[in-house]
């Protein structure tokens, strides 16, 4: 009745949760929406007995200007997420192979498997960026759906602008290739590709980026994806109908409109970034998180017991950046937990 190959699939595992400790397990906002986007939510709650606009028209239109895009060039989603979702669906099929970095997006391989596609995992560097080179060795006649994380989750490193040419010119025109930015308002890196421009010089490139992180909207779950028509037309003809809520869709409206206090908040979370680096000797991050490299699970247990809950892989820790209070809490906590 289910099908078997169901059996094997890894469940997406979220971050920590602990109401008595401070949560930098998730790479969420530690404020709350902005005030002006709360009254607009409030005021959408009014509208809650009917359908939204399974078009997100106003939002799309507010996008493309933000974006400097057509309308049609953008789909919204429910985050980012449920788009690498729709473009795994579109793209890919049994027998078909998705290519992404590892250790990256944990629900890049989880959304291939459940299309029937085969996920091809490639490792980073030493250096825990994403291999581009090797990533387009790992493109085969079967590859349908490239993965680029820039940053990269869970490293926050960067790719240059060389090296994303240079993998563009590898792949082949019908591999379609995502570059996931959903962390694009935390980089500083000025020497790295954005997804506005590429996709005006690549006819197989769309990108993503997500009002969940910086916009501080995690929980109204909506994102958007932009890029060719013909790409946003097939993701649009995927998508589950009436997704994205009245509510979701009026705050990501009234988050574009509040420009001014979304970079304030930004600048205070890199300022912040940028301290715990120094603190605790840590590698450059270009997202609201660092990485702790081969730490593990008996640090998060000492974290932990100090109270700050922080997210364990295999390959090291992530530490997510909020703001003063919560890093004053967080490197005390360290230096009680050595």
């Amino acid at each position: 009745m289910i099908r078997p190959d169901l059996e094997s699939l890894p469940a997406y595992v979220p971050g920590a949760r602990n109401e008595r400790a401070i949560k930098l397990s998730s790479n969420e906002c530690a404020e709350e929406p902005l005030p002006s986007v709360q009254e607009a939510m409030s005021r959408a709650l009014a509208t809650m007995n009917r359908y939204p606009d399974m078009g997100a028209v106003e939002l799309r239109a507010a996008l493309a200007r933000h974006l400097g895009v057509d309308e049609a060039q953008v789909a919204v989603g429910t985050g980012s997420s449920a788009l690498c979702q729709q473009l795994v669906t579109a793209a890919a099929g049994p027998g078909d192979e998705v290519v992404f970095p590892w250790r990256s997006f944990e629900a890049y391989p989880i959304f291939a498997q459940i299309a029937g596609a085969m996920p091809v995992a490639v490792p980073l560097t030493a250096d825990h960026r994403v291999d581009l080179p090797a990533l387009a060795a790992a493109v085969t006649q079967d590859t349908k759906l490239v993965f680029v994380c820039n940053p990269n989750n869970p490293t926050g490193t960067t790719v240059t602008d060389a090296e994303f040419a240079a993998f563009m010119a590898s792949v082949p025109e019908d591999v379609l290739v995502a570059l996931d930015e959903a962390y694009f308002e935390y980089n500083r890196a000025a020497d790295t590709p954005v997804a506005t421009d590429v996709i005006t010089r690549y006819p197989n490139v769309v990108g993503l980026r997500t009002f969940s992180k910086a916009y501080g909207l995690a929980g109204a779950r909506v994102g958007y994806a932009f890029g060719p028509r013909a790409i946003i037309e097939a993701l649009n003809k995927v998508a589950v109908p009436f997704s994205v809520s009245s509510v979701a869709q009026v705050a990501a409206l009234a988050s574009l409109d509040a420009q001014d206090e979304l970079h304030a908040r930004v600048d205070a979370t890199v300022a912040e970034r940028s301290r715990i680096v120094e603190k605790l000797g840590l590698s450059e991050s270009q997202a609201n998180f660092v990485w702790l490299p081969r730490e593990g699970q008996d640090l998060a247990d000492r974290l932990a017991a100090e109270g700050v809950l922080v997210r364990v892989f295999p390959e090291g820790i992530r530490v997510t950046v909020t703001n003063a209070e919560e890093t004053d809490a967080l490197l005390e906590a360290w230096d009680r937990a050595q």
